[in-house]
């Protein structure tokens, strides 16, 4: 039975949150947005069963929210899939969880590539010393490859998951199937989907996505970021209401999900400039004015196309990343495909989404009908992230 996706310490128990309580030092390691002070929403999904945890992040006021997964054990204990900033905020609510369904018993890092899940793992697990560990199996560092523990994880409690899952301790309440590796040329992408049997849960890390049409509860604890994105120019003062809340949000979707849409265009930096000595919004937050940005009308359209879709892969990872190797992604999919979920969760944007496996198939057909590959379709998304590759040395899927 679904839960009513409550915000446990917002709503039911208001606390007093000070700057230490969602402190996260060591930032700099990923300075990202919102840098040092990063707040946890709890948030009950399936009652008494499973629990999200969102922070969020992004670069440039591109923030979008980051999530952790808490699943309750038949036997007591929790499992953690891909862990967030430990503040003393989130730590403090997962150990209300403890209290009441027992300790945190197992670690999941369920990807190789995305630092922004890795770089928490470590700190988290050192929070709970008794927690096994357990990564994804093709772990990778850049530009050196260093040993895990040299990462921050525990050397002692930490092992790779094995390529089958009946091999491991919970392996009678989750199967789980990894996709991968994917090389990058670079480096390699893997991720490792987790089926929950008893609450028919699915727990993914990127590779499906759902689009709110309104800006996500975490993100709304600071506007600013959906505020700075609803201008159309600098000359704009920013103004705190629903409507340029929802318009900032809409917006900070196309840059996150396509780096640069067809509806927006970078304003030279003359006239960037100029319009800054202008700009009503001159402080440091402001950026000093600076708004480098103009959109035309089609972003609206370009939101719709999205939105429209229940589930989808994102664009990046349609177009630059599960291309290079379709056959291996499609065999994964059909395993995935044979438990029986009702529901996905994911690492990022909208959750829980409502979804069976034949629904979850068909996000994939972007890989089996180029055509309804959302990269190639509405914007030059392809073309521009194939040049950035090429600058940093990663060779882009065209030219494989």
């Amino acid at each position: 039975m679904s839960g009513s996706n409550r915000i446990r310490n917002e709503e039911e128990t208001p606390i007093h949150i000070s700057s230490q309580d969602i402190s996260w030092p060591f930032w700099p390691v990923v300075p990202l947005y919102p840098y040092s002070q990063r707040r946890t929403l709890l948030k009950e999904v399936v009652k008494d069963t499973i629990w999200t945890f969102e922070q969020c992040q992004g670069i440039f006021y591109v923030v979008v929210p980051i999530r952790m997964t808490v699943v309750k054990l038949a036997k007591g204990g929790l499992l953690v899939y891909a862990p967030v900033a430990p503040t003393r905020e989130c730590i403090r609510l997962v150990n209300e969880l403890v209290v009441t369904h027992g300790e945190v018993k197992y670690i999941i890092l369920p990807t190789v590539s995305g630092i922004e899940h890795k770089v928490f793992v470590g700190p988290f697990a050192r929070c709970f010393p008794k927690a096994q560990v357990f990564v994804s199996p093709d772990q990778w560092s850049f530009p050196l490859n260093l040993p895990l523990s040299w990462l921050g994880l525990p050397q002692k409690r930490t092992q790779k998951l094995p390529l089958e899952s009946h091999k491991t301790p919970f392996a009678d309440e989750f199967d789980y199937a990894i996709l991968g590796p994917l090389d990058l040329g670079l480096g390699i992408f893997e991720e490792v989907a987790f089926y929950h049997k008893r609450s028919h849960t699915l727990l993914l890390t990127d590779s499906i996505i759902s689009i709110p049409a309104t800006p996500p509860d975490i993100v709304q604890l600071d506007p600013y970021p959906l505020l700075f994105h609803a201008r159309d120019n600098a000359l704009e003062t920013i103004e705190d209401t629903l409507q340029n809340r929802i318009k900032g949000w809409q917006r900070i979707v196309l840059f996150a999900l396509y780096f640069r849409p067809n509806a927006l265009r970078t304003v030279n930096w003359g006239q960037v400039l100029k319009e800054s000595l202008k700009s009503p919004e001159r402080s440091k937050k402001a950026y000093f004015g600076l708004f480098p940005f103009e959109w035309d009308d089609s972003w609206k359209l370009s939101f719709e196309k999205l939105h429209r879709h229940p589930l989808f892969v994102a664009p990046i990872l349609q177009g630059v990343i599960l291309n290079r190797n379709p056959l291996d992604v499609l065999s994964w999919v059909d395993g995935v495909s044979k438990w029986r979920f009702e529901r996905i969760i994911s690492a990022h944007f909208h959750v829980p989404i409502l979804a069976h496996p034949e629904q979850f198939r068909q996000a994939f057909d972007c890989l089996r009908h180029p055509q309804y590959n959302l990269g190639n379709k509405d914007f030059e998304l392809i073309q521009n992230i194939d040049q950035s590759l090429t600058k940093i040395g990663v060779v882009p899927p065209s030219k494989l």
